[in-house]
């Protein structure tokens, strides 16, 4: 089979299972990868970067990261917060969810000393003040919503952020209360054009100037993409390179600037072990399905391609130059939705027993599975190639 990771690695990843001979879905994650690209950004991003820690809460993941030099985390609730200062009682933490409960917001300002908080409305602005007792040391972000990016997976303008007009009254009252002011944006997931950043920062400039108030930081979200097979994806440069352009062309290379990627910092890095249950023709029926750790190679999350290879539950009896064939994927549960397109190219000899690798699947993955069905059993394993 096709190796969807380096050779070496997927030599010893193929040995690996058939060694352990895994009977339940493996989430694998490589932490020499997970460590290189956190480094990759951290090099060439001129901020600070942060990890959207939604992408994937794995604790070795997260120890990975803190080894690579990353000090500071996007987390979207308190049990995140929770979770990194477990590991790391000095990282510090934005609290990026526009919508917090009011014990969140007390928990993570008394208890875990977080002071960033994103708002993109006047209530929650209020909300925070009066939890946090009229704290004097907050840092506010203010979150603008962008016009629909077509060019993402998954727009997230549609359920979060303020109008441009909204974004520029809530920096106005944000900078009565607050030590340091930021406005931020997140073009969406998996964005595959790098212009989007431009036109993005440009608007926050826009914004910045109608509000009429100093703003002290910007956050341009994540949305970094990773090469998933049948899509062409500019290079991580490209993307720095018109952050960096937009900052200078419209005056704010005064502001700190931070991003927050979560796919592009661990996606690479994870692999998931299915086993094939049963075959009907050109449909293989896997042990895991989008209840588990495909949720995005189902039609409503992207329907993403990752890219698969085949362990043989009988090497000697595969035949050498075997053709491939498209095949489709279909889930162990009893839902007719938990279906996968594809296309997912393996030999077609694929046969009941035998193992996929599908790569490029940290990120996503472990982290929204569910046990819907009782299909919930699985295993995580860190290795460290």
């Amino acid at each position: 089979s096709i190796p969807v990771v380096d050779p070496g690695a997927q030599r010893r990843i193929e040995k690996l299972i058939r060694r352990i001979h895994p009977t339940c879905p493996v989430h694998i994650f490589r932490k020499p990868i997970i460590e290189r690209k956190t480094r990759t950004f951290i090099d060439h991003f001129p901020g600070t970067v942060m990890f959207a820690v939604k992408s994937n809460p794995d604790d070795d993941v997260l120890l990975a990261m803190l080894r690579a030099g990353l000090t500071t985390f996007d987390a979207a609730s308190i049990e995140e917060i929770r979770l990194i200062k477990r590991f790391s009682p000095s990282a510090r933490i934005h609290f990026m969810h526009t919508v917090k409960s009011r014990e969140a917001i007390r928990e993570a300002y008394f208890d875990h000393q977080v002071r960033v908080f994103v708002i993109d409305t006047l209530d929650e602005l209020h909300k925070i003040l009066h939890e946090t007792n009229l704290a004097n040391d907050l840092e506010i972000f203010v979150r603008m919503a962008l016009p629909k990016n077509k060019e993402a997976a998954v727009d997230f303008s549609a359920k979060f952020g303020a109008t441009a007009k909204g974004s520029a009254f809530l920096l106005h009252e944000a900078r009565l209360v607050c030590s340091k002011l930021g406005l931020m944006f997140h073009p969406g997931t998996q964005s595959t054009n790098p212009d989007i950043f431009y036109s993005g920062i440009k608007m926050a400039s826009d914004i910045i100037i109608r509000s009429g108030v100093t703003v002290d930081a910007l956050d341009v979200g994540g949305g970094f993409p990773v090469p998933y097979p049948g899509q062409d994806i500019p290079p991580l440069s490209r993307y720095i390179d018109r952050i960096k352009s937009a900052v200078e062309d419209f005056g704010l290379s005064h502001l700190d600037l931070y991003c927050e990627p979560g796919r592009a910092l661990c996606a690479e890095a994870g692999l998931l072990v299915v086993r094939i249950e049963q075959r009907k023709d050109k449909t293989l029926y896997l042990n895991d399905g989008i209840y588990g750790g495909l949720i995005e190679a189902a039609k409503w999350a992207g329907e993403f391609r990752f890219p698969v290879s085949l362990v043989s539950r009988h090497p000697d009896l595969v035949p050498d130059n075997a053709p491939f064939i498209p095949f489709r994927f279909c889930g162990p549960t009893c839902d007719s939705l938990d279906r996968m397109k594809g296309p997912f190219p393996l030999p077609a000899h694929a046969a009941e027993g035998d193992w996929i690798i599908i790569s490029m699947n940290g990120a996503y993955s472990q982290c929204c599975r569910t046990n819907f069905n009782g299909f919930g059993l699985h295993k995580v394993m860190m290795v460290d190639f």
